[in-house]
């Protein structure tokens, strides 16, 4: 019998997967880490047999060896971009990439009976920002006026009409700047005046701007909800701006958002999912968005702790 080892697909530095990590070895866990962009195809090896019975295998790198069915849940994280090898200038390093990309990625997203915290492919569809407002609102969820829109005029209308409006990224995106580092592109209000031509050259998200006396952060692992207030001093519409101002109170979820949540969480797929809300002064929890692979790490130690936990119970019980 070999052991049944809880795999981690992500990037070395992710503090988050840390703190899960540390639990699993505590409790003496079996844990292999990988990240497929680092790790493969540079001294790896992989043979996966395809069969009636499902996958099965061994993939081997310098200094571990996955055996593929034996894996009893996968935390799938934030491993590097797979990029493959060579710089993918010739037909030949394209031609090698893509093979690469699809056989070793195509092999951990397939593991038989394993458990996916949460599998690439639904991480993916929940990252839709349009299939989140959707599915939030038909779940009953307070969502805000939204538009996506190439049209100037379009947009501006829905600023002047919903204003205050703000502006968002569609996904979660990093827009290396002129010294080389990465730049947010952080949550702004919009004033109709600041609409041009320029918002033909993609879709652009306007939301009506919630009037907001706190923001919520909620982990939800599974049926386990784990909600924190968030409150910054002075007018900060984007909390994710200064950390360092923040103060974080845990809260109690309400029975129409906990019921939504459990909701939301089945129509992805998702087993976990990290639920933003902007909270007004009559109490109502407002959707703004759900990151099916968000950051919890930075919340309050108890809360944190608690998280911690709840995903350690889930990935070494598995799907048993």
């Amino acid at each position: 019998m070999h052991e049944s080892p809880v795999l981690v697909v992500t990037a070395l530095g992710d503090v988050t997967a840390d703190l899960v990590l540390a639990e699993l070895h505590g409790r003496g866990v079996p844990v292999v880490r990988l990240d497929p962009g680092v790790d493969f195809p540079a001294d790896a090896r992989m043979s996966v047999r395809l069969t009636a019975h499902g996958l099965s295998g061994t993939i081997r790198t310098a200094t571990r060896k996955l055996i593929l069915d034996a894996v009893r849940s996968v935390y799938w994280r934030r491993p590097t971009p797979y990029g493959g090898t060579g710089l993918g200038t010739t037909d030949e390093e394209q031609f090698i990439n893509s093979q690469a990309r699809a056989g070793y990625l195509g092999a951990l997203a397939n593991l038989p009976g394993a458990l996916y915290v949460n599998h690439p492919w639904r991480n993916r569809d929940g990252e839709c920002k349009n299939a989140q407002l959707v599915a939030a609102a038909a779940l009953g969820m307070d969502v805000p006026e939204s538009v996506v829109t190439t049209d100037p005029d379009d947009a501006r209308r829905f600023v002047a009409d919903h204003g205050p409006a703000v502006y968002k990224s569609l996904r979660r995106v990093h827009v290396p700047g002129e010294d080389g580092r990465s730049r947010t592109v952080w949550v702004r209000v919009v004033d109709p005046s600041d609409v041009d031509e320029r918002v033909g050259a993609c879709p652009h998200f306007f939301q009506s701007c919630v009037d907001k006396v706190a923001d919520i952060r909620l982990a939800a692992v599974g049926d386990e909800l784990f909600a924190t207030r968030i409150e910054i001093e002075g007018d900060h519409l984007d909390w994710r701006e200064d950390y360092e101002q923040l103060t974080y109170t845990p809260v109690p979820v309400p029975t129409a958002v906990r019921t939504a949540v459990h909701g939301y969480l089945d129509a992805f797929e998702l087993a976990f999912g990290a639920f933003d809300f902007a909270l007004d002064a009559d109490g109502r929890w407002w959707f703004l968005e759900c990151n099916p692979n968000g950051q919890w790490a930075f919340v309050d130690e108890p809360t944190r702790r608690a998280i911690t936990q709840a995903l350690a119970d889930t990935l070494q019980k598995g799907r048993a």
